[in-house]
This record gives C-alpha cells, structure tokens and sequence, in this order.
C-alpha cells in the first residue's frame, strides 16, 4: 500500500470518510463495488478492493472513501446487512492499522 492509500489515511488527504466494506463475494470487482454504493445514492472516490499478492484473487473486503462523515452515516445504515451476490455485505467506519 503507497502512502495515502491506508484506511487511516482519510484525514491527511482531505477525504470526508473512508469505509471498510467486508464479506464480499471473492469475485467483487471495483466497477461492482463503486455500483452498489451509486445505486443507493452514495458517489464514491477512490475505491480499492484488497486482493491476494500472487493470485489477484479479492480477499473479500475493500475500501471505499465519501465525500463527508453524513454521507458515510447514512451509506454504513442503508448498506450494512444489505445482500450483495448471495452474501451479507458489512459496512463499517475504517479503522487505521494497529
């Protein structure tokens, strides 16, 4: 991960809220991801799903940043528990790296 590009890091770059979406299908791309978040009302900058060094294969889990702290609220209420190709999507506040 470049500097910048860390959960963590959504303070230092101007970035309203950064979300850790979790329990995704292992075939998520970031065109899907970026849709699922635009059809409930939620424009999306600089989405990232994590994936697997030598395969590519997503690890099931990603980021996403919103424009503001409201719109992140409301998307982790409209979004949490919502189901995404068969499983049970997580949306949460990130959480800088320990």
């Amino acid at each position: 991960m470049k500097n910048g590009d860390g959960p963590g890091d959504d303070q230092k770059n101007g970035v309203g809220a950064r979300l850790y979406v979790g329990n995704l299908p292992y075939t998520m791309t970031t065109d899907r991801l970026v849709e699922i978040f635009q059809e409930f009302g939620f424009p999306v900058r600089r989405p990232h799903i994590v994936t697997d060094r030598e395969s590519g294969q997503s690890k099931g889990f990603g980021f996403v940043d919103l424009d503001t702290p409201d719109s992140a609220d409301d998307a982790i209420n409209a979004l949490n528990g919502a189901r995404v190709d068969g499983r049970t999507m997580r949306v949460d506040k990130a959480h800088e790296k320990r």
